[in-house]
C-alpha cells in the first residue's frame, strides 16, 4: 500500500458522521490507496481536523496510533455487519468506550447560580482521546437508520457516507470529487456510443 506524504492533507470529512470519517481515513484502491493515520502525531491532528480534541492536549499518549488503528477495523466491521444483518464482536469499541468514558460531575455555577453538569476526561490516554469516535460509532449503529449509510458508487471509491438528503438519493461521497468524475465518464462513454 503506498502511503500519502501528507496524511493530514489527504483526511477527507464526507462521510457527514464522525464515526464514518474516522472509518474512511483509509480509503481508495490499488496504487491510489491512502492511509491518514499513519503515526501517533497524525491521529492527533487528524482528531484536531475533526473538532473532537481537547484543547490541552499535545503529546500523543503511549499506544495512540495502535489502538486507532484497531478501533477502526472493528468500527469497519461493525458498520459493514450491521448493514448486512450479520453479528461482530464490538470488542474494541467496548474498551475504547469503558476506559475512555468521561466523566460527568454536577458542580455549581457561580456565574449562572445554578448546577450544571461538567464533562471532563478521565485521563490523557489513547483511550480517552478515541472516546468520542465509538461514542459517534455506538451513536450511528443504534439511532441512524443503516440504509442511510452509504458506499460511494464511484468504482475506485471506498468512502463511507451518511446520506443526509431530504430524498435519500445521494450516489457519492462527494459531487466535487466523484460525482462530477463520475458523471463525465458517463457523458463520454454515452457519446462514444453514438
Amino acid at each position: 500500500m503506498q502511503e500519502s506524504s501528507s496524511p493530514l492533507r489527504d483526511a477527507l470529512f464526507v462521510g457527514d458522521n464522525l464515526a464514518l470519517d474516522f472509518i474512511n481515513t483509509r480509503y481508495g484502491v490499488g496504487a491510489a490507496q491512502r492511509e491518514c493515520l499513519v503515526d501517533d502525531a497524525s491521529v492527533l491532528g487528524w482528531l484536531r481536523q475533526a473538532g473532537v480534541l481537547p484543547d490541552d492536549v499535545q503529546a500523543a499518549p503511549r499506544g495512540l496510533l495502535k489502538l486507532a488503528l484497531e478501533l477502526r477495523e472493528n468500527a469497519t466491521a461493525l458498520v459493514a455487519a450491521a448493514r448486512t444483518s450479520d453479528a461482530t464482536e464490538a470488542g474494541v469499541v467496548n474498551r475504547v468506550l469503558e476506559s475512555g468514558r468521561a466523566t460527568r460531575e454536577l458542580q455549581w455555577d457561580a456565574a449562572s447560580q445554578s448546577f450544571q453538569i461538567v464533562t471532563a476526561r478521565r485521563r490523557d490516554d489513547a483511550s480517552s482521546l478515541l472516546e468520542p469516535v465509538a461514542q459517534a460509532l455506538v451513536t450511528l449503529l443504534t439511532e441512524t437508520p443503516l440504509e442511510l449509510v452509504k458506499p460511494c458508487e464511484a468504482h475506485d471509491c471506498t468512502l463511507l457516507f451518511r446520506d443526509l438528503t431530504k430524498s435519500h438519493r445521494r450516489r457519492w461521497c462527494s459531487m466535487a470529487a466523484c460525482g462530477n468524475r463520475m458523471k463525465v465518464a458517463a457523458f463520454r462513454e454515452r457519446q462514444r456510443v453514438k
